[in-house]
C-alpha cells in the first residue's frame, strides 16, 4: 500500500513508519524538514498529484495543548486550515486520477473536553464540547473532514487517540517528564522527584498500538465514521510515576511542586473502544508495564547520548592561535 505521512518526524510518525514499512508499505514521509507548510495549498496539492498515496496519515499539526493558550490563532489555522489543505489536495486528485485516497484524519480526545466520572466511558457519540483551542481545532478538523466525505466523496476516517505513551516522547509530556528526572536521580545514585497532582486518571495507550490502529482504519475502518483509540482503562498518574520508580535502579523520593499544580484538573478520563475492536479486531496488545520500562530506557538513551556529546564537546583540543 501507498501511504504518506505527515507529520513523520514528530513523536507518533517515525514509530508509524517503522509499523508500516514492517507490513511492507510503500511510505513517504513529510515533516518540518521538508515537504509543503501545512498552510501551503498548491504545495499539498502538488504532492499529492505527484505520490498518488492510497492513504494519507495525516499526524502533522499543532500538539500543544497548554501552549494553544497563548496562540489560539496559530492553533486553529495549523490544525483546520492545514487539515483543509489536506484534504482539498485529495479532492483534486481523486477528480484528476479516477482514483480514492483515503485519509486518516488524526484528531484528539481533548475534543470531549471537560466531562464528569457519570459521563464514561467516552464513546464516538459522546458529546464533544472541547474546553482548550486545541480542542476546539480538532474538533473543526473533524467537522471538515466530515464534510470533504459527505460533500466530495473524498475517503475520511477520524481516529480519536487517547493519551499515548513510548519511547521517543518529549519530556514536555508528563511521563516522559517522570522518565527524566528518574534517570537524573540514577546519574545523581539516588534524589528526589517532583510533580503535580497526582490524583488525576487517564485511559493510557502505548504509542505501537496506536499505530496499529491507524493502519487497521486505513484497511479496515468505515469511510465516514469516527473512532476512539484507547485502552478503556483509567490508570492513576500515582501509578505510573511508582511504577517508573520501582524499575529505577536507585531509591528516589517523591515531593509536591506547587508550580506543576493545574488551576483545573480533569479527575479521570476513560474511553470505549468498542467502535474500533468490532469493525478492526483492534486491541492494545502491550502492558502499561512494559509502555513504561521502554519509556524509562528511551530517557537513559537521550541521556546517555548528550552525555557523550558533553564529553566529546568538553574533550576538543582548543584551537591554536597563530603566533
Amino acid at each position: 500500500m501507498r501511504a504518506l505521512i505527515t507529520g513523520a518526524d514528530g513523536f507518533v510518525g517515525p514509530h508509524l513508519r517503522d509499523h508500516l514499512v514492517s507490513a511492507g508499505d510503500d511510505v513517504t514521509g513529510t515533516g518540518s524538514s521538508n515537504g509543503p507548510d501545512l498552510l501551503d495549498r498548491r504545495g499539498w496539492v502538488d504532492l499529492v498529484d505527484r505520490i498518488r498515496p492510497e492513504v494519507i496519515y495525516h499526524l502533522a499539526g499543532w500538539s500543544d495543548v497548554g501552549g494553544s493558550w497563548s496562540d489560539p490563532h496559530t492553533t486553529f489555522r495549523v490544525n483546520a486550515e492545514g487539515t483543509m489543505s489536506v484534504l482539498d489536495a485529495v479532492r483534486h486528485a481523486d477528480e484528476a486520477n479516477s482514483t480514492s485516497t483515503r485519509v486518516i484524519v488524526v484528531s484528539s480526545a481533548d475534543t470531549y473536553g471537560v466531562v464528569s466520572p457519570a459521563d464514561l466511558p467516552l464513546t464516538e457519540d459522546s458529546p464533544s464540547r472541547p474546553s482548550s483551542p486545541y480542542g476546539a481545532s480538532k474538533q473543526a478538523a473533524e467537522a471538515l473532514a466530515n464534510q470533504y466525505h459527505r460533500g466530495f466523496g473524498v475517503e475520511t476516517v477520524i481516529a480519536r487517540p487517547f493519551n499515548h505513551i513510548g519511547p521517543g516522547q518529549s519530556p514536555r509530556f508528563v511521563t516522559a517528564a517522570f522518565a527524566a528526572r528518574i534517570v537524573d536521580c540514577e546519574a545523581a545514585g539516588g534524589g528526589l522527584v517532583t510533580h503535580g497532582d497526582l490524583s488525576a486518571q487517564r485511559d493510557l495507550t502505548d504509542v505501537r498500538d496506536v499505530v496499529a490502529a491507524y493502519r487497521l482504519l486505513a484497511t479496515s475502518g468505515t469511510a465516514g465514521q469516527t473512532y476512539n483509540i484507547c485502552s478503556g482503562e483509567s490508570v492513576p498518574m500515582s501509578a505510573v510515576l511508582e511504577e517508573l520508580i520501582a524499575q529505577s535502579t536507585v531509591a528516589i523520593d517523591t515531593e509536591v511542586d506547587a508550580s506543576l499544580l493545574r488551576p483545573v484538573e480533569l479527575p479521570v478520563l476513560r474511553g470505549s473502544r468498542d467502535a474500533i475492536t468490532t469493525d478492526t479486531g483492534w486491541t492494545p496488545s502491550i502492558s502499561l508495564t512494559q509502555s513504561l520500562a521502554d519509556v524509562l530506557d528511551s530517557a537513559r538513551n537521550r541521556a546517555g547520548k548528550a552525555a557523550s556529546q558533553n564529553a566529546a564537546t568538553d574533550g576538543a583540543s582548543p584551537e591554536r592561535k597563530p603566533t
